[in-house]
């Protein structure tokens, strides 16, 4: 026993997070981060379907961990969250599937709602998530003002945390937001809850310029989600952000399919059709 905490961060102190999104600049495209809730429909199943979400083209997968009061998510995600519910899923299940993304090739996430993470034990959580493999986590409903504890549990473990900005934050909440955030930052396109959208909203390329000019020198990358529906608009988004973030398409598919096996065909298939998008937006 070395006494040194667990880290997420490899020996040059760099995250699986972080050199995915460096790796996909390098080759001229945007990355693409893929969300499923854990459990969805199943344990297993969920497994397989992240799966299919990386060898279709994720560069990161956000694994959702389900939540009774999910105030920030559409009906879509809401579905599928109530579904991993009922199956019974629970914190140890969403670290075995951030497990299973870690082991397919791709970068891996929790997103959480502060409550579940708060109830588990900040510091526990922080030191399990970097064991499993995990780079970090998105926590929608947490304010930097307010992560503290968090703050100090992800700098001990090399994790990073990923905080949120929306066409509503004022010039003085990106400079603070976009200070705490490490990995990167995560451009809500819109007012609004999560869900596919016939068109990107019109605020996300401002928003994404703006929270640019906060960051200023330190390069951290811009990604954006809600309402990302196609490949279309996903290169419409990779022209001017760093990352293209679809959660509601990946569940629908799940949801819409007749089996496991045409969940992961039409979910690989869709990680595809982003994946090109993703590529073709930066040409």
């Amino acid at each position: 026993m070395t006494g040194q905490p667990n880290t997420a961060q490899d020996a040059d102190g760099t995250t699986p997070l972080q050199r995915g999104l460096a790796r996909a600049k390098d080759e001229g495209r945007a990355a693409l981060i893929g969300y499923l809730p854990a459990g969805f429909p199943d344990l297993a199943s969920s497994i397989e379907v992240v799966r299919a979400m990386v060898a279709g083209g994720c560069d990161v997968v956000e694994v959702g961990l389900p939540y009774s009061d999910p105030t920030m998510d559409g009906p879509t995600i809401q579905r599928a969250a109530d579904r991993a519910l009922a199956a019974g899923t629970t914190p140890a299940d969403v670290l075995r599937v951030v497990e299973a993304v870690a082991e397919a090739g791709a970068a891996a996430l929790v997103m959480s709602y502060w409550n579940p993470i708060d109830r588990y034990g900040t510091a526990r959580f922080a030191a399990d998530l970097a064991s499993a493999g995990g780079s970090g986590a998105i926590t929608p409903d947490l304010l930097p003002e307010e992560a503290g504890e968090w703050m100090e549990a992800t700098d001990a473990h090399g994790l990073d945390r990923i905080f949120l900005v929306a066409p509503s934050s004022t010039d003085e909440r990106l400079r603070l937001t976009t200070g705490a955030s490490r990995g990167f930052v995560y451009a809500a396109s819109l007012m609004g809850v999560t869900g596919t959208r016939a068109a990107v909203a019109s605020t996300a390329e401002k928003l994404v310029v703006r929270t640019r000019q906060a960051i200023g020198d330190s390069g951290l990358p811009v990604c954006v989600g809600l309402g990302i529906s196609s490949g279309e608009q996903a290169a419409e988004v990779a022209g001017y952000a760093d990352g293209v973030i679809v959660g509601a398409g990946f569940c629908q598919r799940v949801l819409d399919a007749a089996d496991l096996g045409a969940a992961t065909a039409a979910v690989g298939a869709f990680a595809e059709e982003l994946a090109e998008g993703a590529r073709a937006g930066r040409r």
